[in-house]
């Protein structure tokens, strides 16, 4: 499946040029001539840069909404006496807003809306001849530009993240409910497979115990009889193995064979759903595919699909890099996400992370769990040992 990321970055570029030409050419056309001085290529080239920034990262949104609630603040006083067209963005407040809002935290994106908010009536009421700014007026402008784009972020954010806890309540009915279904249907094969085996198994073989005893005990001369008891010897012993058959069908086997566990070829699928709820993951693998027993290939797949539910739940909201090494004698995971900030759900995240190192024991291997010392990412890492190929 392609990744998506490189496609969010495309996107976030082309948002960013659009609002960098916008602002750019509505200055040039409407602003302040640039022969005013070098202040007017300041405002000029800050607002380019400002609105450039808004392709960057989403963890530095705080920073560029500040930029943009500087460059509105500075305008009047680099231009002072000028009084016409003072805003070297415009187009780019809007989006810096809008990113403050969603993808940030709730202190940094107030702290984010504050400085906007100071930019834009520090514009508004820093210029000479504006006494008799309606001050209604400056209300709306305020609002408009820098609070609405903030709010309309901040409810996105809040929707996006309802709709992807509603969709895993209705996955987690639906499995329950198969759950159930897949139970009851074993418990009523296991009924039936215990019914068959007490009663029709004890007289299927009876039949053929009985069947050899009459044929050995009849004496010589009696071939039609002998060719009948032995038909009917031959169809209990076939009778019996088709019992067999049906028995290992009834308690969920399959030509000897039980369902298959989910493990490592299934973790596509698994990334697909966690981008599915809004969260991007990049899957890279080293040392080329091996075959791996079968319990290491569902614990590893097991440890993943914990580690990125956390992810999801705790994270921070940026991209999860999950990376697969096959060593020749072992197979190392690790999956390193953006830590957000702690809520009440952390006494089943530790639950989760006793799990995956009690995993990891029993196969004699390694686990790590816990922050970088960059103190924003957290990292989940174990390891398998292998026997050397």
């Amino acid at each position: 499946m392609r990744d998506i990321s490189g496609s969010l970055a495309r996107q976030a570029c082309a948002v960013a040029a659009v609002c960098l030409i916008a602002d750019a050419g509505l200055f040039l056309i409407a602003g302040p001539p640039l022969s005013l001085g070098w202040q007017a290529w300041v405002l000029l080239i800050g607002g380019i840069l400002a609105n450039a920034a808004l392709a960057g990262p989403s963890r530095y949104s705080g920073w560029v909404s500040a930029a943009h609630g500087a460059l509105l603040a500075a305008a009047p006083l680099l231009l002072f006496p000028y009084d016409h067209y003072l805003q070297a963005t415009n187009a780019g407040v809007l989006i810096a807003g809008y990113r403050a809002g969603a993808w940030l935290a709730t202190k940094p994106a107030v702290a984010a809306l504050v400085t906007m908010l100071a930019g834009l009536v520090a514009c508004n009421l820093i210029p000479v001849d504006r006494g008799d700014r309606d001050w209604r007026l400056l209300v709306i402008d305020v609002g408009v530009s820098g609070l609405l784009p903030w709010m309309v972020g901040r409810y996105t954010t809040a929707r996006r993240a309802y709709i992807a806890d509603l969709q895993r309540a209705e996955e987690q009915r639906q499995q329950h409910e198969a759950e159930a279904v897949r139970r009851a249907v074993v418990e009523e094969r296991t009924t039936i497979a215990r019914d068959l085996h007490d009663v029709i198994s004890h007289h299927v073989s009876a039949i053929g115990v009985h069947a050899g005893a009459a044929r050995l005990g009849l004496p010589e001369g009696e071939p039609a009889v002998r060719r009948s008891l032995s038909a009917v010897e031959s169809s209990s012993r076939a009778a019996m193995a088709d019992l067999r058959r049906l028995l290992d069908l009834l308690h969920g086997k399959e030509n000897g064979a039980v369902q298959r566990q989910p493990g490592l070829d299934n973790l596509d699928e698994l990334l697909d759903n966690l981008r599915t709820a809004g969260l991007p993951a990049r899957l890279t693998s080293h040392g080329g595919p091996r075959e791996l027993p079968g319990s290491v290939d569902i614990a590893l797949y097991r440890i993943a699909q914990e580690a990125l539910t956390n992810a999801l739940r705790h994270g921070d909201g940026g991209i999860v890099e999950i990376d697969l090494a096959y060593r020749q004698t072992e197979v190392l995971l690790t999956i390193t996400n953006e830590i957000g900030r702690p809520n009440a759900s952390a006494e089943s995240t530790k639950r989760g992370l006793a799990g995956i190192r009690q995993r990891v024991a029993l196969f004699g291997g390694q686990a790590e769990c816990g922050p970088l010392d960059d103190g924003r990412h957290w990292r989940v890492r174990v390891g398998f040992p292998l026997e050397a190929q």
